[in-house]
């Protein structure tokens, strides 16, 4: 009897189509994938550990390095649990300007993914158009926070400071022409022959198979599983806002496709509802000790210089306890776990990371598939190591 001979490979950690430094060792059988293996730990830079010897306000920084392609959603999920630990009452109009600014992270996120996503398939178009639109989002947050992909804008208390004149309406420009763009998509792909062989019927997961992996997001929803955290577990004013929950139906790279298309026809629908005005209001809550004072008053107030030195130099005492708050990120729940010892730098910090519980379903999708869909799958997936690897 013949013995099948099968060949172990390495997929990485230099493949560009592994969306960083990930290694997938797998074994083959003529071109059929009998088995993955993924490794991670090349870009591991310690965030979890390095938090304890950070104040609270200085921590917050190191999480737009995270998941870099959606800075504000990791400021939110950082701020939540610990505004829950001091027992913050956080002002209308910044719960209103936080949403407004997750969502355009999570257009510039998923214009990211599909840019790249069609790039790694050899469709070179929409990379261009989608890096068109992201362009318009990113001079946004430079516009707000004076950063581009780290802007560290939403902080503990409120944000950092008010929208600037002009904002809004870029904003309105931007969704006056948006629909049209992702028409655009659609149009190159949704029906694309090449790209629906591609994609159809490829890295399939069933629902059960997908919530016992640990899936979340669009990944879990393409699966036929209607869970969001923004409506399951609203924060920051969510329940306010109307909006539809996208699902798939197969579970495959291409539902995973449609599913982000569609989210970002409803994230647009949400900046819609808050394009026409804010809340009237601070921007910052009421705790002397926790937000900084107005800027202007820094140059008269030798007690307002005071407190501003010692929020930044010091921080803040965070009351003993421990704390989670989930948040719906671009990829999933993201949710950061804190333990205070009632000092001004956390005792322990653990983040909910949906790309590393992503990435655990990846063996189950490719297992039979050709070793050409390898890359069709992990991109689908839509994983940042930034945020794996921490």
């Amino acid at each position: 009897m013949a013995v099948a001979q099968t060949l172990t490979i390495n997929m990485g950690p230099q493949h560009p189509s592994t969306h960083g430094v990930l290694r997938v060792v797998l074994e083959l059988e003529g071109e059929t994938v009998l088995r993955a293996v993924p490794y991670i730990g090349y870009l591991h830079t310690g965030i979890e550990k390095e938090a304890e010897y950070k104040t609270y306000n200085k921590a917050l920084t190191m999480t737009d390095r995270l998941d870099y392609l959606a800075c504000n959603n990791n400021n939110m999920a950082f701020v939540l649990p610990v505004e829950k630990l001091l027992e913050l009452e956080i002002p209308k109009r910044a719960q209103q300007i936080r949403v407004m600014m997750c969502e355009l992270s999570r257009l510039a996120s998923h214009l990211a993914w599909l840019g790249t996503h069609a790039l790694d398939m050899g469709a070179i178009t929409p990379f261009f158009y989608c890096f068109r639109e992201r362009e318009m989002i990113l001079d946004m947050f430079d516009m707000t926070a004076g950063a581009r992909m780290t802007p560290s804008y939403i902080r503990v208390g409120g944000v950092a400071g008010d929208l600037p004149d002009g904002l809004m309406e870029k904003l309105k420009k931007f969704l006056k022409i948006f629909p049209g763009k992702l028409d655009e998509y659609e149009a190159l792909l949704t029906k694309n022959k090449i790209w629906m062989m591609r994609t159809k019927g490829v890295g399939r997961i069933s629902a059960e198979d997908g919530m016992n992996l640990g899936l979340t997001g669009p990944s879990l929803r393409a699966c036929g599983v209607r869970w969001d955290i923004r409506k399951a577990q609203p924060y920051s004013g969510y329940d306010e806002y109307e909006f539809e929950i996208p699902v798939g139906a197969n579970g495959d790279v291409y539902d995973r496709y449609l599913v982000r298309i569609q989210e970002m026809r409803q994230s647009a629908r949400i900046l819609e509802q808050r394009a026409d005005g804010l809340a009237p209001g601070p921007v910052k809550a009421k705790a002397v000790k926790v937000t900084p004072p107005p800027r202007e008053l820094l140059h008269g107030s030798m007690e307002a210089l005071i407190n501003h030195f010692i929020i930044f130099s010091r921080g803040y005492q965070v009351p003993a306890g421990e704390a989670y708050v989930p948040t719906e990120s671009p990829k999933g729940e993201l949710g950061f776990y804190f333990v205070s010892d009632g000092t001004e730098k956390p005792y322990r910090m653990h983040i909910r990371a949906p790309s590393l519980m992503n990435l655990q379903a990846l063996k189950k999708m490719v297992q039979g598939r050709l070793v050409a869909d390898v890359v069709a799958i992990i991109g689908s997936l839509d994983i940042v190591l930034g945020e794996i690897d921490r």
